[in-house]
């Protein structure tokens, strides 16, 4: 036993090693990478759509956000109330009124959702529709989740990106909120992992098949939608981002992907609970609901968070260094790969530690999700639960839902 987890342990080390090394300097979390606009130059319509469930109580503030940019050219805003019980819709319109902005923004009612869409997908197709039939023809798309706060130059800056660069699709992954406990332990770890599970520079890079987005704020050419075939090229994809950003990518498109601190998620996930929902709510559809795949991954998490600690343990209460020392140092890589995340996030770096303890909660949080969907409950988010159907199935009709 002590000789397979003293390998275990070296496999480990050797594997964070080559991660830091080879994996797209995934570790790496400067933020804000956006161009600066380019002072007198011509500026492109843009049409923001947010689709919005529920979220009375942060959407003033950050639809305000919107309504408030700094940008030279035509710039209109569609919420799309998501037949929401808790009055987003009205509070969306007293926010338009407060700015005076009724030439340039507007509330719409999403439709019942046809069997086969996901929540989201459909409002952002419905809000989409809704803009072309009142005439905008923008050459960008602004998808800007309802919970998301923006400074006032971020539409200016995302512009600017993607003419510079030529991108059919900017995308920041937000700074997401970090002020509890269980936030701060499992928040940090949630975008360590994102990152190492797709790369940004391999993101960006059109040499690369690999493709991700972060659907809080995601800039889309329209020429890159048409290409796609429109919102309805995801309409069942609970990970509806990374999907999109994969269909951009294989029509030839180019991503850019990004961290932000000057674009922030205000929606807090004070509990442990509240997380691991979220999580089990995806990670077997990231799976692709595939029993071969979540058996690797369950190992692999084992592998490089579980056995470090357990060999390091085990080596220094025995007083074993050949066991002790494998462990130390794959655990003193993935603090070392860590400890910028955690500076991004403002916690302490004593806290890279821990790391251990996130990895192993997210894997459970995975095995949970696999459960979930053996009942039937895998896509319950803001109280409904998506089952994959014909798209041109008949709608759904929902009630209005207070969760």
């Amino acid at each position: 036993m002590v000789k397979v987890l003293r390998v275990a342990a070296w496999v480990g080390a050797v594997t964070w090693v080559g991660l830091i090394v080879a994996r797209g300097r995934f570790w790496d979390s400067r933020a804000d990478g956006l161009c600066d606009p380019v002072p007198d130059a011509t500026v492109p319509d843009v049409h923001a759509i947010v689709p919005a469930r529920n979220e009375a109580d942060v959407v003033a503030r950050t639809l305000g956000s919107l309504l408030a940019q700094d940008y030279p050219g035509r710039f209109s805003v569609t919420l799309v109330d998501d037949r929401s019980g808790d009055g987003t819709g009205d509070v969306a319109r007293a926010t338009i009124a407060g700015f005076a902005a009724h030439e340039r923004a507007r509330v719409v009612e999403a439709q019942p959702r046809p069997n086969g869409w996901t929540g989201k997908v459909w409002a952002l197709a419905e809000g989409v529709a809704a803009a072309r039939a009142s005439g905008a023809r923008p050459a960008y798309w602004w998808f800007s989740d309802a919970d998301v706060e923006h400074d006032p130059d971020t539409l200016a800056r995302l512009v600017a990106t993607a003419t510079a660069s030529d991108r059919a699709l900017v995308s920041q992954m937000v700074a997401l909120h970090c002020e509890s406990a269980a936030e701060q332990l499992l928040i940090p770890a949630f975008v360590f992992f994102f990152r190492m599970l797709y790369p940004f520079a391999w993101v960006n890079d059109d040499t690369r098949a690999t493709a991700a987005a972060a659907g809080g704020c995601v800039l889309l050419s329209d020429d890159a939608l048409q290409r796609i075939g429109g919102v309805e090229r995801i309409a069942g994809e609970l990970i509806d981002d990374c999907a999109l950003a994969a269909a951009v990518k294989g029509s030839g498109g180019g991503l850019w992907l990004g961290l932000a601190t000057r674009s922030r998620s205000i929606r807090a996930y004070a509990s442990l609970a509240t997380i691991w929902s979220m999580v089990a709510r995806t990670a077997y559809t990231q799976l692709r609901y595939s029993p071969v795949l979540l058996a690797g991954t369950v190992a692999g998490m084992l592998l490089m968070y579980v056995v470090p600690i357990a060999a390091t343990v085990a080596g220094a209460r025995r007083r074993r260094v050949d066991l002790a020392l494998p462990g130390a140092v794959a655990w003193g890589a993935m603090a070392l790969a860590y400890a910028p995340t955690l500076r991004l996030y403002r916690v302490r770096p004593l806290a890279a530690l821990a790391l251990p303890l996130a990895g192993a909660l997210y894997t459970a949080m995975t095995i949970d999700s696999v459960r979930r969907h053996a009942r039937g409950a895998g896509g319950t988010w803001k109280g409904r639960t998506f089952t994959p159907a014909p798209r041109h199935s008949e709608p759904v009709e929902e009630p209005p839902s207070s969760a």
